[in-house]
């Protein structure tokens, strides 16, 4: 898949799902659950157990049809592997320049995570696709919007704190996609292998978002 058209999946859908699951086939069911909500962009992170080996047999099982990346990456190598095992975007929850040059090397979609005007210009003259702006619970979409006013150029994806009840926010202040993690997929639903829930929760995400962009259009 060409790089541009990662992005074009990316902010089309409007959600990165972030998924921290136990096992390939668990990981497998959440995706069908969430996919059939409509969110086909899963971040596998590395946090999780053989998170190597599960995004490998993640990107086999749906080819196309969902596009998936990596979270949690802190140095290049681990960027690499991730990318030889299938990841089509790379996740961090910080800034660095080994990782934003790796996956550029492979062109793969890369979104730093960053917090104030400095890091998020810094990360993206480093040659950012997106910058991951982490934790967003703590300014919401008030910060957002006071980020994207003196930064407008730079595509932002707030992390953190996005919930079905907030998402129509951060998307009207500027927000390019939403990065969702417990909120959508949260250990107590997984565990009791409610996925129905889980379908039901991506749905009204992907409703909350186009309805906001429906509106700012408007």
């Amino acid at each position: 898949m060409l790089k541009q058209e990662q992005m074009d999946r990316i902010e089309d859908c409007g959600v990165v799902a972030i998924i921290r699951a136990k096992s390939s086939a668990e990981l497998i069911d959440v995706a069908a659950a969430i996919k059939e909500g409509g969110v086909n962009v899963i971040e596998v992170t590395m946090t999780t157990p053989d998170a190597l080996q599960v995004i490998s047999d993640v990107s086999k099982k749906y080819g196309d049809e969902v596009l998936i990346g990596v979270g949690s990456v802190l140095d290049a190598e681990t960027a690499r592997a991730a990318i030889l095992s299938g990841a089509e975007f790379v996740v961090s929850p910080v800034v660095k320049q080994d990782v934003i040059e790796m996956s550029r090397r492979y062109s793969k979609v890369v979104m730093p995570g960053a917090f104030t005007p400095t890091e998020i210009l810094t990360a993206w003259e480093m040659g950012a696709d997106y910058v991951k702006v982490f934790p967003s619970s703590l300014g919401g979409a008030s910060y957002i919007k006071a980020v994207k006013a003196p930064l407008p150029q730079i595509p932002l994806v707030p992390t953190g704190g996005v919930t079905v009840e907030n998402a129509g926010e951060f998307i009207k202040a500027g927000s390019a996609t939403l990065g969702v993690g417990s909120s959508l997929v949260s250990k107590e639903v997984v565990a009791e292998r409610q996925f129905d829930v889980l379908t039901e929760t991506a749905r009204k995400l992907i409703q909350e978002v186009q309805k906001a962009r429906n509106e700012m259009e408007g």
